[in-house]
């Protein structure tokens, strides 16, 4: 004879409830968007998604990594042509891929490591590499 098994009650949510996302996307701004997409697709391996289009010149770009999407825009140089980018700012990717393997095909595609796969203190294992534009990104895998 079957049993029924009974659904676990999820916990009341904390009133007034609080911010709750589902995803989130990073959006760069960059000096030049060729050269950009170009990186992101040859060297990293993301693939190009929606482009936009003003008066018949590309201003930006959705580029795609499995659930990770990142927009990449044009800068129109109206805060200045030395405006820093990428200061102070770095994403942390996850994958359930081989960490290693990812950096030796980003290096065979030309790409510079700020540090190789290394064993962070909190068990994963990491590799960064920075942008055109200085931005940074670390690759971790759990």
């Amino acid at each position: 004879m079957a049993t029924k098994t009974k659904k676990k009650k999820k916990p009341e949510r904390k009133q007034p409830e609080t911010l709750r996302m589902r995803e989130c996307s990073a959006s760069f701004t960059v000096n030049d968007l060729h050269r950009s997409i170009a990186w992101y697709r040859d060297i990293l391996g993301f693939v190009e998604g929606e482009r936009w289009e003003e008066d018949g010149v590309l201003r930006g770009v959705q580029m795609k990594a499995g659930a990770v999407d990142l927009m990449l825009n044009q800068d129109d140089f109206a805060k200045g042509r030395d405006r820093v980018k990428g200061a102070g700012f770095r994403l942390w990717c996850n994958t359930v891929q081989d960490i290693d393997r990812l950096a030796a095909d980003i290096k065979a595609r030309g790409g510079t490591l700020t540090y190789e796969p290394r064993d962070l203190p909190w068990g994963d294992r990491a590799f960064a590499l920075t942008d055109p534009d200085g931005f940074q990104i670390t690759i971790v895998q759990a």
